[in-house]
C-alpha cells in the first residue's frame, strides 16, 4: 500500500534529482534547463505512482490482472519522442545530445522515483552527474581530432 507520505517523498525526490540533472545544463545556457528536466522527472514519477496506485486498486479484487510494467514502456517510447525534439542540425554538427540523453536519463529517474526504487535512484544520479560534470572536465583535456569536410 502507498501511503500519502510514500507519494510525496516519490514525487519529491523524482523532482530534486530532476533539477540537480538539469544544473549542468541550465549552467551552460542549454534551453533544457532545471525546469525541464524537473518537469520530467517529476512527470515520470507521478505517472509510475499513478500506475502503481491503479494496479493496487484494480487488482484488489483478486479477479482484475493489470500490468503496471506497461507504464514503464510507454514511458520510454514518448520520452524518445521529447528527446528527439531537443537534437538539432547546425552548421553540420549535431546539436544538444548530450541534453537529450539527459532528458532521457531524468525520465528513467523519475521511474524509479515513482516505484519506490531508491537505491537505483541515487546510483543512477550518482552516475549520471558523474559523466555530466567530471567526464566533461576530463573531455576539455582531450585533444581534438580535425573535422574531416571531405566526406
Amino acid at each position: 500500500m502507498i501511503t500519502t507520505y510514500d507519494i510525496m517523498l516519490r514525487l519529491g525526490c523524482a523532482t530534486v534529482v530532476g533539477l540537480a540533472l538539469g544544473l549542468d545544463r541550465e549552467l551552460r545556457g542549454i534551453p533544457a534547463g532545471l525546469r525541464t528536466h524537473a518537469l520530467v522527472g517529476l512527470s515520470a514519477a507521478a505517472i509510475t505512482v499513478s500506475a502503481l496506485l491503479l494496479h493496487d486498486t484494480l487488482d484488489a479484487d483478486g479477479r482484475t490482472r493489470t500490468d503496471p510494467l506497461r507504464v514503464v514502456q510507454g514511458l520510454a517510447q514518448a520520452i524518445g519522442f521529447i528527446a528527439a525534439g531537443v537534437i538539432f542540425v547546425a552548421r553540420d554538427q549535431v546539436q544538444n545530445v548530450t541534453s537529450a540523453a539527459n532528458v532521457w536519463l531524468t525520465a528513467a529517474v523519475g521511474i524509479a522515483a515513482g516505484a519506490g526504487q531508491f537505491v537505483l535512484v541515487a546510483t543512477t544520479s550518482g552516475l549520471g552527474l558523474f559523466v555530466l560534470i567530471i567526464v566533461k572536465l576530463i573531455e576539455r583535456k582531450l585533444p581534438r581530432p580535425p573535422r574531416d569536410r571531405g566526406g
